[in-house]
């Protein structure tokens, strides 16, 4: 009776054990859901918090931020969130109301706290139509490494057993931040400060501008909401020669018809596509923040090389 009791024990004890190991592993792996205002933020989210997060969006790749409607099913992916992360600087002036449509008490954090903003233009992103401050911080990378400090002390905040991978991994990230400046400031480095003019109609690159010493002019006539008009082209052709730009970026413009024109009118080198708001679904040439800067780099500092 008594061998069979002890073996009745050590049974009961190696389930527990058994248990206990499942019920550890199981909360080991169990992830932080984390939920992103847009697709360049959840990117920055994913570098700090690898593999102990699980990052939702709210605007997706290739999406318009300024297009942007909430809609229920937006209100529901708050629902699971641990951890809700926006830009800030006016971009997202629906947050609040949707955070509170959604029932939404978890952490937030405003990726952006701590930059210094730059003055907004007059078609801002608020709800208001006029943005007090340019909300597009990112597109200066100094101002990145502040949104991954502000990121890893978040994660830390929600998720303290795993703040030292946390910190490892913004360490990391923050060193690639490092080189990507200096690459950037190197591809500048062999053109001319005068030929370092665009025209963008989308004002998205003024942080850009000021780290890297380039000037972005936004495009007259132009409407992020609407395809040009003839008068518009017209008029852009005008700035183009007048400010003598020799590389012009032009969201707006779909028809290669037209870039030709406004190619062949003014000298000027067409840029394709950059990206501002968005990061490029998989596949594409700006799939993470990094690869986009690289690319948006590349694609102007190329143009005004050839242009004019």
């Amino acid at each position: 009776m008594r061998v069979k009791s002890q073996s009745g024990f050590m049974a009961a004890l190696a389930g527990a054990l058994m248990f206990a190991v499942t019920l550890a592993s199981a909360q080991a792996a169990e992830k932080v859901k984390v939920l992103a205002s847009f697709s360049i933020l959840g990117d920055l989210v994913r570098e700090v918090g690898g593999d102990h997060v699980d990052v939702d969006l709210l605007v997706g790749p290739n999406v318009d931020m300024h297009n942007f409607q909430p809609s229920p099913a937006d209100s529901r992916k708050f629902s699971d969130a641990k951890l809700v992360v926006i830009n800030g600087l006016g971009l997202e002036g629906w947050a609040d109301r949707l955070a509170k449509a959604a029932g939404y008490r978890g952490a937030r954090l405003v990726a952006s706290n701590g930059v210094q903003a730059l003055a907004g233009h007059e078609h801002g992103h608020d709800e208001g139509g006029h943005g007090r401050y340019d909300p597009h911080a990112w597109q200066d990378v100094g101002n990145v490494k502040i949104y991954i400090a502000n990121i890893r002390d978040a994660l830390s905040g929600v998720d303290p057993a795993n703040k030292a991978a946390y910190e490892r991994n913004a360490e990391n990230y923050l060193k690639q931040l490092d080189a990507l400046d200096r690459d950037i400031r190197a591809a500048w480095a062999d053109i001319p400060k005068p030929r370092r003019r665009v025209i963008t109609s989308h004002e998205a690159f003024d942080y850009y501008g000021n780290a890297y010493d380039v000037e972005f002019l936004g495009a007259q006539g132009m409407s992020e909401d609407a395809e040009p008009s003839a008068r518009d082209i017209a008029r852009l052709i005008q700035q183009i020669k007048k400010e003598k730009i020799k590389a012009f970026f032009v969201e707006n413009i779909s028809s290669n018809r037209l870039l030709d024109r406004i190619a062949q009118d003014t000298g000027a080198t067409v840029i394709g596509t950059l990206y501002s708001d968005a990061l490029s679904p998989p596949g594409g040439p700006a799939t993470t923040y990094i690869d986009m800067m690289r690319y948006n780099t590349r694609a102007i500092t190329d143009a005004l090389r050839t242009g004019g």
